[in-house]
Parts: structure tokens; sequence; C-alpha cells
């Protein structure tokens, strides 16, 4: 019988412990309301509104009217105008963007500039030259795949990845049957890209581009021989 005593006491004292321990952790998240110079009288929290002021963000404008940058998903344009305009409360500087390969017109705001690029050097036309003039590489993936991974790379705005893109699709000649439809849309349009870099960079015709492209994919081999 006293052994039976001794086990229903522990039991209470860990009932009293548990019940002290929940009375201090609600206590904790009770808020306590501020008191007035009365002490008998309690005033409400009061809650400051911060209102926000509605500004573009900025960035470091790069670039000037006449300049020529490279919107990834349309290729070289031109920069004709810097505009301001209103929508709603927000003032937003944007450039105006005319791309002549697609007779288009983009509107670019000033904020979202990482879009674009500046036109490459020289010494990165050179080297895409160099890639062009490289052996293509061959998969033996499925075309669905291959085409897809050539319309990211056209769309990506790396001029290096676009002249991979020309150096793979190229077949060294100008007969349609060399080529799938696919193929050749896909060759055309980043042929096109690159040319388009190729004559803001260089300043020259565009006869003169696709007469160095050609030379360097080995296009125009069979002329000169037969020549």
């Amino acid at each position: 019988m006293p052994k039976i005593k001794k086990i229903k006491k522990i039991k209470k004292v860990k009932k009293i412990k548990e019940k002290k321990v929940k009375v201090k952790a609600g206590k904790k998240n009770i808020p306590v309301p501020l008191r007035s110079a009365n002490k008998n009288t309690y005033t409400p929290e009061i809650k400051v509104e911060i209102k926000k002021i509605k500004k573009q963000a900025t960035e470091k404008r790069l670039y000037e009217v006449k300049d020529f940058v490279v919107y990834p998903k349309h290729g070289v344009g031109k920069i004709t105008a810097i505009d301001k305009a209103s929508i709603g409360q927000i003032e937003i500087q944007f450039y105006k963007i005319f791309v002549e390969k697609e007779k288009l017109t983009l509107t670019v705001p000033i904020n979202q500039q990482v879009n674009l690029r500046p036109i490459s050097s020289v010494n990165q036309i050179n080297k895409c030259v160099s890639i062009l003039k490289s052996k293509p590489k061959i998969k033996r993936t499925m075309w669905s795949r291959r085409a897809q991974e050539y319309d990211q790379k056209i769309n990506s705005g790396k001029i290096y990845e676009l002249a991979e893109v020309v150096k793979d699709l190229n077949k060294n000649s100008d007969i349609i049957a060399d080529q799938s439809y696919s193929e050749r849309q896909l060759f055309e349009k980043a042929y096109e890209r690159l040319k388009s870099e190729f004559e803001a960079v260089l300043q020259v015709s565009p006869e003169e581009v696709s007469k160095k492209m050609d030379k360097a994919l080995g296009r125009n081999q069979n002329i000169t021989e037969t020549e």
C-alpha cells in the first residue's frame, strides 16, 4: 500500500508543472495596452500609416539617341528617341527602338534596359568569323529537340551562340534540297540576325557583309572555282 501512494504523488507534481508552463507560454502572446496619464484608463495602440511614394525604379542610362542596341528577340535596332509618359501616378521614361529588318518600333522602359545590350566590338566580330570557319557540331538527337535549342540560342541575344547556329545549320550551298524547310528557316533567321550586327559594327554595305560571312562559311567556294 505505501508504494502506491508514492506513485500518485509523483503524478500530481508532474501535472502541476505542466500547468505552470502553459500559463507562462500563454502570457507571452497577450498584447499589452498602452497606459495613459490616468492610471484607471487605457488607450488603444495607434498604428501609423506609412505612405509609399510611387517612383520608377532607376537604372543608369547607358544609351543615347542614334545608338545601336540588340534586343534578344528582335535583333539589332537603333534608338530613335527617349520619351516620357505617365501611367497612373508613375512617370516612366522609355526608349523608342526601330528594328529595320522587321520594320518594327519597340518601346522599352529605361528601368528594363537589362533586356538590351550594346552591339559587339570589332574583336567580337572577328571571333564570330573564326566560329563560322570552324567545323559544325553534328548532333544525333531528334530534330524537334535540336530545333528548340537553336531557337533558344537565336533569341538569347548572345552573338557567339548566334554564330554557332549559323555554323551548325550551314550546308555550304544555296541548294534548297540540301536542307529541310524548318532547318532553312532557322538558318536564315540566325544568318540575318548575325548579318545585321556585322553591318552595324563594321559600318559596311549588306553585300560586303554577306561576302565576308559566306567566305567564312565556305558557301562561295564553288562560285570562285568555276570562275
